[in-house]
Formats: C-alpha cells, structure tokens, sequence
C-alpha cells in the first residue's frame, strides 16, 4: 500500500489509558508497532490473564504482516506487487487478495470510477507513497498514466486476477487497512476477547464497550491543525470509525496546496468543499471505502449514498470547518 506515516492520526482514542484491562493485569495491555506505512497499536482490555493478553498481541502483528505481504503494491513478492508485474498475464492469488479486490471494485462501480483501484500509475508520479519528495508532475506524464487508470480492466476469474492493460496497477490502499482491522476483530473476537481497541493509523475498530460498560469516547482529528485538536468527540461501542482527508498528506507548491486525493479524470488533486470525511459504521473495510468514496462523490451525493445505507454514519467537514454530519452521527 503506498501510505506515508500519516501527519497526524486522522481519529484518536481518547481516554483509554486509565481504564482497568485484563482481569489479572492492573492496566491496559497494549502494543504498538510499525506496519503498512503507519503507527499500529493495538489496546486489549478484560481478556483473562496478562499472558494470553501478550500472545493475542503477537498473533495480531503477525497477521498484519502477513496481509502486508499480500496486499503491498511495493513489497516485492505480494500478491499485488505479482499482479502488477505480470505483464497482462493471469496471477493466482490468496482468497484473502480475491475478497479485497471484488470489494475495492464495487465501490469504483459505485462511485462511477472516482474512486479508482488501477490508481498507482498516476499516484507514484506525485510521490505521495514514497520517500522521495511529493512534487507536482509533469503533465506528459500524467497524461499518459490517465490512459491506464480503469478499474475495468481488473479481471478476477475464480482464484486469478489479470490486468486486461499490461500497464495498469493497483493500488488497494483506499480499503486495504480497513479490510485487516475487520480480520484483526475477528481474530480476537475468536479467542474470547470481550473489549478491544485496534487502531490501524487512523483507521480504528472497538470492540464492545469500556471494561467498566461505558462507550469508548473517540476525537476526530481538526483538518489541518495540530495533532490532538478535535473538531468533535463521539461515544462508540462496537464499530468502526475511520476517517479521510486532503490534510492526510499534501505539500505546498507556489501556494497551491496538493494533497493525495487524486482526480482520476484530470490527474489532479480532487477540487471540491470538503476537508475530511468521518464514517462510523460496523464493518472497518466499509468504513474505509466510503470514507474516500464519499469525499470523491462530494457533500450531496455523498451523503444520499451514507442515508441509503443501514448502521452507516457519516461527518463532513468543509474546508471553511463546518460541520455536517448524516441524521444518525453521534455528535454530542
């Protein structure tokens, strides 16, 4: 997945430090680590003894680094790192890589291609996902990366995935993350645990409420402003929050602010009012999808597309700092 550390987590846990946590553990157990170009910590809480605490931890990060080599478009060898490279031809690939895939393509069908998985031709030019310096491309370039940028061309045939375009790539970051939070909850939801905190970045899944029955009380970071600056908190139990925006990773270039949500028609930074997207809904890997679904499809649709969904919440934040969240969002 082409991810920079992110400036500043999009969405923050607020609150969780002092909570009680395995029933023979005075706090809280919590590992952090750096996996799929971000800050992972994963908090459990009321699982039974400290040491089966410890190795549910170490299997999650395992299991991270195993979907990262699978779903990594840089990490030579993953399952989209062999799809990209096979010149047109077809890739077996793992149920886990086929699952992901058939979801990322219909949230491009549903956004009508605004959201694009065949994205990496055009991203890599602007460096977003890299160590080199974000910079403005030149428009050649660009143009030539349009013309291989089509969802479409993403065939999936049983266990095989082909590119009809040789020189297609994908990209599945927009869905990636949130696709193993919900592999992570199930994992820990299997070994018993009761009340859990997994924060892939930004991307955040709770598990049931607070050791002592109270929601978890989650700050939803202020576009553009320092870390830890709020533009609202929300009460969550059991869901997923998971928000996206153009402060995620931008760079100033002449006065002209680009940022890495790109225009799969212009090759451009998408130009619209909004700053950030906020979804609160059960499943993480949807989460994930509409945050950036909905930032490309703009307020009015975006929200049509949030209110036509059940159990699915959403907060807009305009780039002028309004606020304007779908009829169900907790905000206090």
């Amino acid at each position: 997945m082409h991810h920079n550390p992110k400036r500043s987590l999009l969405v923050m846990l607020l609150c969780t430090l002092s909570l009680s946590g395995c029933s023979h553990s005075a706090e809280p157990v919590t590992q952090t680590g750096f996996y799929l170009d971000t800050v992972v910590q994963i908090t459990l809480y009321d699982t039974g003894d400290h040491a089966s605490c410890t190795e549910d931890l170490s299997s999650c990060f395992a299991l991270i680094d195993d979907y990262e080599h699978l779903f990594s478009a840089s990490l030579e060898g993953s399952d989209i790192w062999n799809i990209n490279h096979a010149h047109g031809r077809p890739v077996a690939v793992s149920d886990d890589t086929i699952r992901l895939l058939q979801t990322a393509l219909r949230y491009c069908e549903l956004s009508g291609g605004k959201v694009d998985l065949t994205v990496l031709p055009l991203s890599e030019l602007w460096h977003f996902g890299s160590a080199d310096t974000p910079r403005v491309p030149d428009e050649a370039a660009v143009a030539e990366a349009l013309t291989h940028i089509d969802y479409r061309a993403v065939k999936i045939d049983g266990s095989t995935v082909t590119l009809t375009d040789p020189e297609a790539a994908i990209d599945p970051g927009f869905i990636a993350k949130g696709y193993i939070a919900d592999r992570l909850k199930e994992y820990l939801l299997s070994q018993g645990v009761k009340s859990a905190c997994i924060n892939l970045g930004g991307n955040l899944v709770t598990i049931g409420k607070k050791p002592d029955g109270q929601p978890y009380r989650i700050g939803i970071q202020k576009p553009f402003a320092a870390e830890g600056e709020t533009v609202a908190v929300i009460d969550v139990a059991d869901a997923s929050v998971v928000s996206s925006g153009i402060y995620e990773r931008f760079f100033r270039e002449n006065g002209t602010l680009y940022h890495h949500l790109l225009d799969t028609a212009t090759g451009l930074p998408a130009d619209n009012d909004i700053a950030g997207v906020t979804i609160l809904t059960p499943s993480s890997t949807e989460a994930d999808a509409l945050s950036t679904t909905c930032y490309f499809l703009g307020l009015d649709d975006g929200m049509a597309l949030i209110e036509s969904l059940d159990d699915t919440e959403a907060l807009f934040v305009t780039r002028d700092g309004e606020l304007i969240c779908s009829e169900g969002f907790p905000l206090p």
